[in-house]
């Protein structure tokens, strides 16, 4: 899977942002048509992010556009014109507002036509969960398409969809005082993913000055297992990436108890051994995988290897 630890918005009608987006440090830039595009802009934005897709540098990065919802007029045109001007530049396109399986099949049955009128390869797609309608959907939608990528939160109109009593995305709304309000939105959408396969990414926090915030709404989001988040600002992008990689402790340790597994499993032919004072098995396998394979793809380096018994 690609890395999508911190995952920049960038209008598409502001092309001095969609410069200064190449040289940062974001997993994933994604370049927005819709919700930060003013209508009378649209067609407009359009035209820069085809340009920028074709002779911006974004090398190291997962490429995406956000399309408009299909309730618009634009929807077509966006990933017609889209796909078709950036040819091989584009990795996924983001549907919003997915209320239904449907839709992510429309999508993809388009994706399907443009690929083979041109030669292009195949692009992946990015679902994002924004209604109540959407989430009572959200395993039919995981499953639409193996196009599907990503699942993603978009806790704005969501919030808005269930008449949440707040105008602070994601914060607890005032007068609930016990536990979090956003956790079985976020399981839901989470257990969706992972039956299908598909990466989960937690929605934007739109209080781009407060870095502690968004290091704490975050934090939430990663230790369910998210794999990463939106950022809106620079400033957030360094927290983003920090927040959802393993700390060197734990990636080395993961990938210690990789070593040690294989190593008892397949010499000693032994299912379940003593790492020091922590009995490791199959699950623990697989829970090291998990932790491993973040601290790689967030380009961690290890220290230390597992030192095998001397045999006497």
């Amino acid at each position: 899977m690609r890395a999508r630890r911190s995952c920049l918005a960038v209008p598409g009608s502001n092309p001095r942002f969609i410069e200064k987006a190449q040289g940062l440090a974001a997993d994933e830039v994604f370049l927005d048509l819709e919700d930060s595009v003013a209508p009378a802009a649209k067609e407009k934005a359009r035209e820069n992010v085809v340009a920028a897709l074709r002779d911006g540098d974004w090398t190291g990065k997962t490429i995406v556009v956000r399309v408009n919802d299909l309730t618009t007029q634009w929807t077509y045109r966006d990933v017609i014109d889209v796909v078709e001007g950036a040819g091989d530049r584009l990795d996924c396109v983001m549907l919003p507002k997915v209320e239904d399986a449907s839709h992510v099949v429309w999508l993809d049955t388009l994706l399907t036509q443009i690929e083979k009128a041109h030669g292009l390869p195949r692009i992946g797609i990015e679902a994002q969960i924004e209604s109540a309608r959407g989430l009572v959907n959200v395993d039919a939608i995981a499953a639409a398409s193996d196009r599907l990528e990503t699942l993603v939160f978009g806790p704005a109109d969501f919030m808005a969809s269930i008449g949440m009593k707040t105008l602070v995305v994601g914060e607890q709304p005032p007068g609930y005082g016990e536990g979090d309000a956003y956790h079985y939105i976020l399981m839901r959408i989470l257990m969706a993913a992972r039956a299908n396969d598909l990466q989960a990414i937690d929605g934007p926090y739109l209080q781009i000055k407060d870095v502690d915030g968004f290091r704490r709404v975050a934090g939430r989001a990663a230790a369910l297992g998210f794999d990463g988040k939106w950022v809106l600002h620079p400033s957030q992008v360094e927290a983003g990436n920090e927040v959802f990689s393993p700390s060197q402790e734990d990636y080395e340790h993961a990938e210690l108890i990789l070593e040690a597994y294989d190593y008892y499993t397949t010499v000693e032919r032994r299912g379940a051994v003593m790492l020091g004072d922590e009995m490791i098995d199959e699950a623990s396998r697989k829970m090291a995988l998990v932790v491993a394979a973040k601290g790689r793809a967030a380009g961690l380096a290890r220290a230390r290897t597992f030192e095998r018994p001397t045999m006497e």
